[in-house]
């Protein structure tokens, strides 16, 4: 699936300034905004990067933190907080943190930290994600085929990442909408086939088809078309 990230922060206005940029660069983004139902949506989901603030209502973002640690969640954690003494980034690295940025803060070194974060994640199977001729290094967001660049939109990235974490599955729309676009699927927007006949053309360019449409279910990316599916 494309990156997905959970902010936990309940400062709406620092809410919408980190979301609103992490998904233009074409990460997933989900965001919750108290200690308890950051607990419960961490037990729901897999994510690639969790970005914690430290004041939390209802639970506090490092018993939060110390919970997942204790659950063996090893899910990168960027903890994100006006509590910047020593003490308190000891405090937070003790707990299980993976990095300390303190408030106020620059996009940029935000955005900086977390594709460090991800780079780090090589032992837990690696940040490049590679089908036939085709790769993404998931921390750079270089896209490749037959060693050439591809010139992707930010959604466009997100719906090879997915289809290249899921190969040779049938994929279907309502997935594809939830999982990619973080959306629920309507049935009479084609905003997904605009997207995956835009991939194809790129991809295209330099091979064979690999994402083939299954008819009246999704999409599956494979070097060769299942029965169901019309190429």
């Amino acid at each position: 699936m494309a990156m997905r990230l959970l902010v936990i922060e309940d400062d709406d206005e620092i809410a919408e300034f980190i979301v609103r940029g992490l998904r233009e660069e074409g990460f997933v983004v989900d965001h919750v905004t108290d200690g308890i139902s950051a607990w419960h949506t961490l037990q729901s989901s897999e994510w690639d990067v969790v970005i914690l603030d430290l004041w939390l209502p209802g639970q506090d973002g490092l018993a939060v933190l110390r919970k997942m640690r204790q659950a063996n969640n090893a899910t990168p954690v960027l903890i994100l907080t006006a509590r910047d003494s020593v003490e308190n980034r000891v405090e937070g690295l003790n707990a299980g943190a993976d990095d300390y940025l303190g408030k106020p803060f620059a996009f940029t070194e935000l955005l900086a930290r977390v594709h460090a974060l991800l780079r780090r994640r090589t032992g837990l199977g690696g940040t490049r994600l590679q089908y036939e001729d085709v790769s993404v290094d998931i921390a750079s967001q270089r896209a490749e085929r037959a060693g050439q660049p591809l010139t992707l939109a930010a959604r466009e990235q997100a719906l090879l990442v997915f289809f290249l974490r899921h190969p040779e599955e049938v994929l279907t729309r309502t997935r594809i909408y939830e999982q990619v676009w973080d959306e629920r699927y309507d049935g009479m927007s084609n905003t997904l086939e605009v997207h995956v006949m835009e991939l194809r053309r790129k991809l295209e360019q330099h091979g064979p088809r690999l994402i083939h449409t299954v008819r009246g279910r999704g999409y599956v990316l494979s070097r060769s078309p299942t029965k169901e599916a019309d190429g």
